[in-house]
């Protein structure tokens, strides 16, 4: 894939901005740095692109306004603290980009928004209204009543939701790295995240968010099965977001050989995970290249608890997943009926039972 021209196709995107892009080393809010965002995404959306910001900072902007020495370390105090810098925070992006003709739009979301089809829906409609609008959606976590950045890092997990609702065809994660390091050498492309890959996480995370670079590789792996193209970069960078979408090799580029997947998988694939069912080789083979539906026959066991209608994850004889579905069985029956046939299923769960685990319009292979 050339970088330049994917890039120059790129009409719809989602920009995550880290805790530590925004926040000074004191945790108080970074304005200039704020200042210089917004000026960026002007840029982008008045070369006719779509802009979604994703901003940490919450927790940061409420350090810095409550005079905090450090971070809370208890779940309420980060609350606490959350309530009192979103407020701070959403007002010094609207006043930003209000110097360019722009409303910012504040929406706060929790995990549960993404796993409720008529709220996912409901986010997504308010989202294509704000474009129509002219105004520039503000997304956050709604750290007061969620613990989900608290716990999962620092919205990572959140921008590639949100990018996967709109279908956008770039993810672009700012942190303070120049982007995935091996070594000290940036990794200028990536085409496959690999358990290499994931390795070359150090581990680290800033003082003022709760990321890594760990989270961001899930997060662009989260994008990538679905066919989108992510790049993660340092947002500290002067003009950095203009000077990206121009070609300019900065950060680490991850395209994706996936093919683009449609709406209805998306969401289900984006829902929180209730459990995992393990499949032999020939499962496997029939779901990976026959595009198969998932037959109790081919299950050899089922770990976790879930309900018809959860997701789960397909896991083959390696020990890797590799799908994703919606079960039309809880995770009891599937224990009563693994392994056996069609007619053994109707014999044990009656002739109504369903006999595919998870058909395969409701099932995303990532092959």
């Amino acid at each position: 894939m050339d970088r330049t021209a994917y890039l120059a196709d790129v009409r719809r995107m989602v920009v995550k901005v880290g805790t530590a892009v925004v926040t000074n080393t004191d945790g108080s809010l970074n304005v200039e740095r704020v200042s210089a965002l917004a000026e960026q995404v002007d840029s982008l959306v008045s070369a006719g692109r779509q802009v979604v910001l994703v901003t940490s900072g919450a927790i940061g902007a409420g350090i810095g306004e409550l005079g905090l020495k450090e971070r809370p370390k208890e779940l309420p105090g980060l609350q606490a603290t959350a309530a009192v810098g979103q407020s701070h925070l959403i007002e010094a992006y609207n006043r930003c980009f209000k110097r360019h003709g722009h409303h910012a739009a504040q929406i706060l979301v929790t995990r549960d928004d993404f796993d409720d089809r008529t709220r996912y829906l409901n986010v997504r409609n308010a989202l294509n209204a704000l474009f129509e609008l002219g105004a520039i959606p503000v997304v956050n976590e709604n750290d007061t009543v969620s613990v989900d950045e608290i716990r999962f890092g620092d919205n990572d997990l959140l921008s590639a939701l949100v990018a996967s609702l709109l279908d956008t065809q770039l993810l672009v994660l700012l942190t303070t790295v120049d982007g995935l390091l091996d070594g000290k050498q940036v990794v200028s492309l990536v085409d496959r995240i690999t358990e290499e890959t994931l390795a070359l996480d150090n581990g680290g995370k800033s003082l003022r968010g709760t990321g890594g670079m760990r989270s961001k590789l899930e997060a662009v792996r989260m994008v990538a099965g679905s066919g989108q193209a992510a790049i993660i970069a340092n947002g500290t960078q002067q003009n950095v977001l203009p000077r990206l979408m121009a070609g300019e090799k900065l950060g680490t580029f991850f395209v994706s050989g996936a093919r683009r997947t449609r709406s209805w998988k998306r969401w289900f694939a984006a829902r929180t995970l209730r459990g995992t069912i393990h499949v032999d080789a020939g499962a496997r083979k029939a779901l990976v290249e026959g595009g198969n539906s998932l037959l109790p026959s081919g299950i050899v066991a089922v770990t976790g608890s879930f309900e018809q209608g959860d997701t789960v994850e397909v896991v083959g004889p390696d020990g890797k997943p590799f799908a994703r579905g919606l079960t039309n069985l809880s995770s009891a029956d599937l224990e009563r009926i693994k392994g056996m046939r069609s007619w053994q299923v109707r014999n044990i769960l009656g002739d109504a039972a369903y006999t595919e685990a998870v058909h395969r319009d409701n099932l995303l292979v990532r092959k």
